[in-house]
């Protein structure tokens, strides 16, 4: 079985991410969706509250699951026998950072990183725009799957 783990704070859970998760099936038999804690980052959404909106995208598709996760995500991959991780990227900036931390990773351990490009549609999405955009009272919807519900 390829299971893959799909890192990040997710805060909150974007289209870009839903579509990432949605293609990674296709190539996985099992995505864990890996919530890392960081005490160091103010989030703007508790983690109760993204791991409910995350299990409320994918709570009829058994082989997506949604789980919080301690310390470093190839340790999280052991843990839970995940021999991928699965990452999105958006652009040349997102390439380079994420191909370092792949490169550690692949040094660390045995675990691939598999890469998956953002569709055009979502790729100018972030957690960070989407967050700026409810502190101002934008128009977020959008940017988020319609399942979830702030």
């Amino acid at each position: 079985m390829k299971r893959a783990v799909f890192p990040g704070s997710f805060d909150p859970f974007t289209i870009g991410h839903l579509d990432i998760v949605e293609r990674g099936v296709k190539i996985f038999d099992k995505i864990v969706i890996g919530i890392g804690k960081n005490t160091e980052k103010k989030y703007m959404f508790s983690l109760e509250e993204r791991l409910s909106f995350i299990n409320t995208c994918f709570e009829h598709n058994t082989r997506i699951s949604v789980a919080a996760y301690d310390g470093l995500t190839i340790d999280f991959c052991r843990e839970i026998e995940a021999e991928f991780i699965l990452r999105g990227v958006r652009n040349n900036g997102d390439f380079e950072f994420e191909k370092a931390i792949a490169r550690t990773n692949r040094h660390l351990s045995d675990i691939e990183t598999v890469f998956l490009l953002t569709s055009a549609k979502t790729s100018y999405v972030s957690s960070s725009i989407v967050r700026e955009l409810i502190r101002n009272d934008g128009d977020y919807s959008a940017f988020i799957p319609p399942q979830i519900k702030l």
